[in-house]
């Protein structure tokens, strides 16, 4: 499995990429799973439905099961890694995608917007091999045009080539 992060500041697009790259992804023959992060506390649950009240009488993970999808809840670790996130994904995706975590150790594409006025990711993160953006940058690292997602998505399967 190949890990990819995308990351970048809030309103940059992040969530808009991944999801046109998604298809595209597929379309290579790629099984693609996504993590996102995020810095709130998350909760699909309802008080007073079971799902809820089975978690609150202390169970480590609840699995709600219906016709199409699968929802899990259980208890996040005190650390994230990849290695704990992945033991999530069985069978494992041939791509893992991960938007968010600028703190791990992993490849990434940034999602930048010099309209947000907040500062490039890429200068201080050597993990970032590209920056995807919206308008043309003196940066050390190659350049994606935002707004060309099959470009990105080519680049993305040339780096799973070379890096197989």
């Amino acid at each position: 499995m190949k890990t990819l992060c995308v990351v970048g500041y809030s309103g940059s697009g992040k969530t808009t990429l991944l999801c046109a790259l998604i298809p595209l992804l597929r379309g290579y023959g790629l099984k693609v799973a996504v993590v996102k992060s995020t810095h709130h506390d998350v909760d699909w649950d309802v008080p007073g439905k079971d799902s809820y009240r089975l978690r609150e009488a202390g169970a480590d993970a609840v699995l709600l099961q219906g016709p199409k999808r699968w929802l899990m809840s259980r208890p996040a670790p005190s650390e994230v890694n990849l290695e704990t996130l992945s033991a999530s994904l069985q069978p494992l995706p041939d791509l893992l995608l991960m938007e968010g975590n600028k703190a791990l150790a992993l490849p990434k594409i940034e999602v930048h917007r010099p309209g947000l006025g907040r500062p490039l990711l890429a200068a201080e993160d050597p993990g970032i091999m590209a920056v995807a953006t919206d308008s043309v940058l003196n940066i050390p690292c190659v350049q994606l045009d935002l707004n060309t997602p099959s470009a990105i998505a080519q680049f993305i399967r040339q780096w799973i080539k070379k890096e197989d």
